[in-house]
């Protein structure tokens, strides 16, 4: 398919409200930060990513499915995690303007081990694995955003698995407090706790050993 032949949605997109705009603002925002679009190539990234909306408590993802969309958060959080022995065990997540993805699933199209859950009412644009080829083969630099994308990615995989293994959980905590200080406003004490590799009782401990030493 040439770029020409790219347009824009009849209804929904031609028309849009402002909270799409906004998102669609937010995600050409996001792309030119790292790659140059011309007018014609920012509508074709308008026509490709569609809208979705998921309320709390709904997955993004299901382990056994196949992960086949990238979606760019523009309202919300969500979390990623793993069911081991009957037990959550939550390893990332994913706000605003930034992609959520179990790129393990969607890149070679096999199910998924993990889950992706919406921690509270989210508003995201995605694109699926097809839209995805189309976006890499009309918009001039569009496999050097996706290899960007990629590696930083992969590189706070590597960092977090690291982390899990060599910080103690007071110390997965502190990087918490430092690199996402507005998240534990937004999470239960259990997914905090969860994502720091400690029951919620030891999550208290560690939260007064913290604060009481400042």
């Amino acid at each position: 398919m040439s770029r020409k032949q790219f347009c824009l949605q009849p209804s929904g997109w031609n028309v849009m409200t402002k909270a799409i705009e906004t998102m669609i603002k937010n995600l050409l925002d996001t792309i030119t930060n790292v790659i140059a679009l011309s007018p014609g190539e920012r509508d074709i990234v308008t026509s490709l990513f569609k809208e979705k909306s998921y309320k709390k408590g709904d997955f993004f993802l299901v382990e056994g499915q196949i992960c086949k969309q990238v979606g760019f958060v523009s309202r919300g959080l969500l979390r990623y995690y793993i069911n081991h022995d009957g037990e959550d065990k939550t390893y990332a997540f994913t706000q605003e303007n930034n992609f959520v993805c179990n790129y393990e699933s969607f890149i070679p199209r096999t199910p998924s081990t993990k889950n992706i859950q919406a921690l509270e009412d989210c508003e995201v644009l995605q694109i699926s694995y097809d839209d995805l080829q189309l976006f890499y083969q009309s918009i001039r630099q569009a496999e050097r955003f996706g290899r960007i994308v990629i590696e930083q990615v992969f590189i706070e995989t590597l960092q977090d698995l690291s982390s899990f293994y060599t910080d103690t959980p007071e110390l997965r905590y502190e990087k918490i407090l430092k690199r996402h200080p507005d998240l534990l406003q937004r999470m239960s004490q259990y997914h905090i706790a969860s994502y720091v590799g400690v029951k919620p009782q030891s999550l208290s401990r560690i939260r007064k050993r913290i604060f009481t030493e400042k």
